[in-house]
């Protein structure tokens, strides 16, 4: 059985004032709820509120501005780090807990188009559904054809490799994933990833640190 990692909500620390930002929400095209400081705030796109500017703002992701650096947030996403005057490095860690139904699942992007994520510890890489991967405009037919063991046997697959897999603010690059002809609920977190992390579940709470 699966389980998927829900990411807790995702807080920016800016060095100066060490304030904490979480996004909540949009309103519209127009506006985002924002924690600033553990006080929900509506903040306008171009406002600033108590030093947090709103740059820019799409269903699931808001761009915000602390003391000089811009930060991409994604709902859900991991704990990060802001520092004025540059913009943020890469991440290293996430950080999710168990979500409804002790599953775990992130949203995340692949080549830069978002989709949802499940943790399958069982899977040797990535797996992608067909249409899914149509959707994303992955060349998988130019990839190299596998057999896959699917939830209906064994089915014909493309093994691929992607060039940029992303969860909150970590990166992971030349990732090996299989496209399956099927439909698949979430694009399924094999151990093409996860081998790049170092994992530690504490209860209801699993860390991945980045070994490379």
């Amino acid at each position: 059985m699966w389980r998927s990692l829900a990411l807790l909500p995702l807080l920016v620390c800016a060095s100066a004032t060490a304030q904490q930002v979480a996004f909540n929400g949009s309103l519209g095209a127009q506006a985002a709820v924002l924690m600033i400081d553990g006080q929900p705030r509506t903040v306008r796109l171009g406002e600033a509120v108590q030093g947090v500017r709103l740059v820019s703002l799409e269903s699931d992701r808001a761009v915000v501005e602390v003391a000089g650096a811009r930060r991409s947030l994604t709902l859900g996403a991991t704990p990060a780090s802001v520092s004025g005057g540059s913009e943020a490095s890469i991440g290293r860690q996430i950080v999710m807990s168990s979500g409804p139904g002790g599953h775990f699942t992130a949203t995340g992007t692949i080549n830069g188009k978002t989709t949802r994520f499940m943790v399958d510890t069982g899977a040797t890489a990535v797996a992608i559904g067909q249409q899914e991967a149509e959707a994303m405009g992955l060349k998988f037919r130019a990839g190299r054809h596998v057999v896959a063991q699917t939830a209906n046997g064994r089915a014909q697959a493309w093994l691929i490799t992607l060039s940029v897999l992303r969860i909150g603010d970590v990166e992971v690059r030349n990732v090996e994933a299989v496209v399956v002809p099927s439909q698949m609920s979430h694009v399924l977190l094999g151990n093409s990833f996860l081998s790049r992390f170092q994992m530690h579940r504490d209860n209801d709470i699993l860390t991945l640190n980045l070994r490379y």
